[in-house]
């Protein structure tokens, strides 16, 4: 009899939507047997404290990795935004899968709009990210932290403790919570993290027979520019503590990839912008865009936003 494949799980309710999504997947193209494993997650159970402080985004993915590493699991389902830009030896993204909308939605129970809060009004995010861009638009704000998983978040709204919260669109769309979104921010104004909207699964290396397999579950395009996109966070250190945004689009058979960094402690400080635009058939060109937008943001003096000679250092080669 053959084994069943298993898929390491987060235990939220979106974690368990993205496992059975990939689950289908893999009982329709390859006629696979699939079972869940369910964890819950350091990251999952550190509410009371930013990601930043208590050690990032790697947090909601390391128990799934163990389980892997131990072969309880043959494979792990990530949102991608959460997965850092280097794996640990030994394992590999086997796929990326077709992205769903990478925006930021701005979710509100008496305002449409970021721009019809009133003066003072206080907006939940977990997100450095969004806390500087936020601040951007609208100093007048009060931003403050936002943390657990979806459904905590919006019941967190629902009990009046903010006037609005801002969420990654996709995980609302893909609960079907998508009327819960006043309105969608348009990247020029929100630039999302890299990776936002992407679903990538996780393997060890050695998995190679299985890899194959999911390789073609991978979508090239998306594959393409979160490459791109997580080039400029892997070149400056990117981390929870960094307030980095990178989104890359298609136009045509060009990439068209921006990135904004704001500084970690001084949200006033004016947000550093930059835009790049190349062909990027495979990965290897995707990367070096990647490269050029994080060599041009520290040409804007992003050195000094991100801890000087750090950040000086993580500067690319030419490409």
């Amino acid at each position: 009899m053959v084994r069943p494949v298993v898929i390491a799980t987060r235990e939220s309710r979106l974690a368990l939507w993205q496992a059975e999504h990939v689950r289908a997947l893999l009982e329709q193209r390859f006629g696979d047997t699939v079972s869940l494993l369910a964890m819950t997650t350091r990251g999952d159970q550190i509410l009371d404290r930013s990601l930043s402080t208590v050690g990032g985004k790697g947090l909601f993915v390391k128990e799934l990795e163990t389980a892997l590493e131990d072969r309880r699991a043959d494979l792990a389902v990530h949102s991608l935004k959460d997965v850092p830009m280097d794996l640990p030896d030994g394992f590999a993204l086997a796929a990326v899968l077709e992205r769903e909308d990478p925006r930021d939605a701005f979710v509100s129970n008496r305002f449409a709009s970021l721009a019809e809060l009133p003066q003072g009004a206080v907006v939940g995010t977990s997100s450095l990210r969004r806390v500087v861009q936020l601040l951007a638009l609208r100093p007048d704000l009060r931003v403050e932290s936002l943390r657990g998983n979806l459904d905590t978040r919006l019941r967190k709204l629902d009990e009046g403790r903010y006037d609005a919260i801002v969420l990654a669109a996709a995980g609302l769309v893909r609960l079907g919570l998508a009327g819960r979104i006043r309105t969608r921010f348009d990247p020029a104004e929100m630039l999302p993290c890299a990776g936002q909207g992407a679903l990538s699964i996780e393997t060890r290396f050695d998995s190679t027979e299985l890899n194959e397999r999911l390789a073609r579950l991978s979508d090239r395009p998306t594959r393409l520019a979160v490459a791109a996109e997580r080039a400029v966070s892997r070149a400056l250190g990117g981390n929870c503590s960094m307030p980095l945004a990178a989104h890359a689009a298609w136009q045509g058979m060009s990439l068209e990839l921006r990135a904004v960094v704001g500084h970690p402690e001084r949200h006033d400080s004016p947000l550093l912008r930059v835009r790049v635009e190349g062909e990027a058939g495979d990965e290897a060109a995707a990367l070096a865009l990647g490269a050029r937008a994080a060599a041009a943001l520290l040409a804007h003096g992003a050195a000094s936003y991100l801890g000087g000679a750090a950040a000086a250092a993580a500067l690319p080669g030419p490409v």
